[in-house]
């Protein structure tokens, strides 16, 4: 099957597929775009509910509670792309884009144009249905501030490229809280809110209840539109599903691929402040000296977005705190976020005090030896 990158394209959809074999999958079909034995696919899938995948360069057990994933019988896997950790089943579509890579460069300007390039289609299907996405910072498509499908990509040695996506059809934040972790040391209807103001699905927007292959023909037609393609239905053939097989077996479905992990766990702190303007409270996962994700709680009034807006900007962030300092100065000034009644200074304090928790919990893994590989 020796096909160039023409106009027309094969489009696979499958359903209810395993955790191993849809990774699986992806990665076959991705190796053999750089060999040409493959022709350029547009895959949208949904898997088994539910399984939890975490990004390739993630501590599988630091981002997914494993003995809950066990209890509940929800598989766990890791991703060949990056990104982080996600819950997937019935109601959420993978988005899967195989194409050889030509002579794409691995930069960080690149990277951000082939993330608006194919999740251009998404957008597209999402605007048909009133709603207005369009790709932010780091690789999360997003809806009013909220964030509706995140993006990864991964490189094939052989020349191919891997576009992953999630989109949100519908969403069990509860079992999401129970599975993955968050800075949040319990899980309550308060940190369910508080996840539900920072993520939306197409369920939530439309205020119906779509369908899934309603959704799954929107999106094929979108990037049918968006990459100028002819998406021609097919499935996969015998020599990919061998290979496809062999990959599952000998990688996917094997603990050595789940386990490889840093050495040292992410830690997660809280805090919290009073202010004039009131209770500011700050939970965050800390990745080294890294802001992982940080959230911003309390009993403040406030325009949701502009919280949404301190989030994103904190996001993969330095935590020094003359740098969080800096860029809480810079958001007032350029964009005027601020929480009412409560100074940067404020804000920049219980994100420090969090990230001192983190340290001390993080310190107190190291002497229980967290460094003795079990």
């Amino acid at each position: 099957m020796n096909r160039g990158q023409g106009r027309d394209w094969r489009y696979l959809a499958d359903d209810g597929v395993t955790a191993s074999f849809g990774l699986a999958a992806d990665e076959a079909v991705t190796r053999r775009q750089g060999t040409g034995d493959s022709p350029p696919t547009i895959r949208l899938y949904t898997y088994r509910s539910h399984c939890a995948l975490v990004g390739r360069f993630q501590r599988a057990a630091s981002e997914v509670r494993l003995d809950e994933c066990r209890a509940r019988g929800i598989a766990v896997n890791r991703r060949p792309t990056g990104g982080g950790a996600i819950l997937m089943g019935a109601d959420q579509l993978g988005v899967a884009v195989m194409t050889p890579r030509g002579e794409l460069e691995r930069s960080y300007d690149r990277i951000r144009e082939l993330f608006q390039r194919f999740g251009a289609g998404l957008c597209g299907a999402l605007h048909e249905l009133g709603m207005p996405a369009e790709y932010r910072r780091k690789n999360d498509l997003e809806v009013q501030g909220r964030k509706i499908a995140g993006l990864g990509i991964y490189f094939d040695r052989a020349g191919g490229l891997l576009f992953h996506a999630s989109l949100l059809v519908d969403l069990d934040i509860a079992l999401m809280l129970a599975v993955l972790r968050t800075p949040f040391e319990k899980i309550s209807d308060k940190e369910i809110a508080t996840v539900a103001e920072r993520i939306t699905t197409v369920r939530r927007e439309c205020g119906r209840a779509v369908a899934v292959g309603e959704v799954r023909e929107l999106v094929r037609r979108g990037y049918a539109r968006t990459l100028g393609v002819e998406l021609v239905p097919g499935g996969f053939g015998d020599d990919e599903l061998a290979e496809i097989a062999a990959l599952e077996r000998e990688t996917y479905a094997t603990p050595e691929w789940l386990e490889r992990e840093p050495a040292v766990a992410d830690a997660s702190g809280s805090a919290t402040v009073k202010t004039p303007g009131g209770l500011l409270s700050a939970h965050l996962t800390l990745a080294g000296d890294v802001l992982k994700a940080v959230y911003l709680t309390g009993d403040f009034f406030c325009d949701e977005r502009v919280v949404l807006g301190l989030e994103r900007a904190l996001r993969w962030h330095p935590a020094e705190s003359a740098r969080i300092v800096a860029t809480l100065h810079t958001l007032l000034a350029s964009e005027g976020l601020s929480l009412p009644g409560i100074a940067t200074e404020d804000v920049a304090r219980v994100i420090e005090r969090a990230v001192d928790a983190a340290r001390r919990q993080e310190q107190a893994a190291v002497a229980k030896g967290c460094f003795v590989n079990p």
